[in-house]
């Protein structure tokens, strides 16, 4: 599955410095706006301390992760609906994610410009806010003039589908409320998936904090924290210059040496990058064997078919049944062979619905 998450915010709010922290590709990361002119994309492994135990236990050729796309995108302006700066083409990345980290100033330092000239995380996030619901409510209203003339005929049930829900939506933007904001069906939502809302898409807030705020936060993340209570969104604080520091150690003995001096038990950007899966409504199963050991990323409540299509849609078309074996089966016993004499090796059919960490092996016939 190929997943994007965009980090967006103003211009010189950290993004690139958290950016490089996470991938080892490196974005300028410079004390002036527009430091990043193209999307930086890097692909960054998912920390998952099961996929190393279940290596340890089948010591194979080779141990496959799974990963997600980071994508470092150009800063933002007021008026980037309308073009300014470097709107559309920011946007245009935007709407290429599946879902969107919002970095946000929550810092004081007079030696680091703010593009508004001072740091006030929830006016920031209101003006990235506006520029996307403007944009969301340009594609609504250019939808609903299409679609208009057929739902008010009655002729086509789809087209009144999507004009009525397209009204919901454009009267959340018009309120100032994002398009996530809306209760819209799995079912209903096909209705209108060709116009790739911007403001549909899942969100964390990432308060770049200072290295004394990362823990409790400070009064700029209080203020962000009251002002997202009912978005039902994550928020977590990263301090990016730390994490820079963090990720130039060589050694992991040096990294757990400073993370022990500064009190943390991982960098943030490990706590980041689960958040980020978790933003997704992913999980993890596993394939095991002397070959590999690999970690396989699905949508929560996929069937054991398509589960298996991920590896290969030949597996799905010719599923005929899945030998699964639960993780914590799998580590409490050591094997695959002490697994099936124990009877810890269930099959399972088509309707099966695979939970996190199933050690699977699918039979299927093409």
């Amino acid at each position: 599955m190929s997943l994007k998450c965009g980090i967006v915010g103003l211009p010189n709010v950290g993004k690139s410095t958290l950016f490089n922290c996470l991938s080892n590709a490196k974005a300028q990361a410079a004390n002036f706006p527009f430091c990043t002119i193209e999307p930086n994309v890097g692909v960054i492994t998912v920390p998952d301390p099961r996929l190393n135990k279940l290596a340890e236990l089948v010591s194979p050729e080779r141990i496959v992760p799974t990963t997600i796309e980071i994508v470092d995108i150009a800063g933002l302006v007021k008026g980037a609906s309308k073009g300014e700066g470097l709107g559309n083409k920011f946007l245009a990345n935007i709407r290429e994610t599946n879902a969107i980290l919002h970095v946000l100033r929550c810092f004081d330092d007079p030696n680091v410009v703010h593009v508004d000239g001072s740091v006030n995380p929830v006016r920031d996030k209101e003006v990235i806010d506006m520029e996307l619901q403007l944009k969301d409510l340009e594609s609504v209203e250019q939808k609903m003039k299409r679609v208009e003339k057929m739902a008010k005929t009655g002729t086509d049930k789809d087209a009144k589908k999507a004009y009525d829900i397209l009204t919901e939506v454009r009267d959340a933007l018009l309120q100032g409320k994002s398009a996530r904001t809306v209760q819209i069906s799995k079912e209903d939502f096909k209705h209108i998936a060709d116009i790739h809302l911007l403001t549909v898409k899942p969100v964390m807030y990432i308060c770049n904090v200072d290295e004394a705020s990362v823990k409790e936060g400070n009064k700029h993340t209080a203020a962000l924290m009251e002002a997202v209570k009912d978005e039902n969104a994550q928020v977590l604080f990263i301090t990016a210059a730390m994490e820079a520091e963090i990720a130039a150690l060589e050694s992991y003995e040096d990294r757990q040496a400073f993370l022990e001096e500064i009190g943390l038990d991982e960098p943030g950007v490990n706590k980041l990058i689960r958040k980020s899966y978790q933003l997704l409504n992913l999980q993890t199963y596993f394939t095991a064997g002397v070959k590999e050991v690999r970690a396989w990323t699905i949508t929560v409540g996929m069937s054991a078919p398509e589960a298996a299509g991920v590896i290969h849609t030949d597996f799905e078309k010719g599923f005929i049944k899945a030998e699964v074996i639960a993780y914590n089966d799998y580590v409490q016993f050591g094997s695959e062979a002490a697994c099936r004499d124990n009877g810890k090796i269930r099959i399972e059919g088509k309707e099966y619905i695979v939970q996190d960490g199933d050690v699977m092996h699918f039979r299927f016939n093409v």
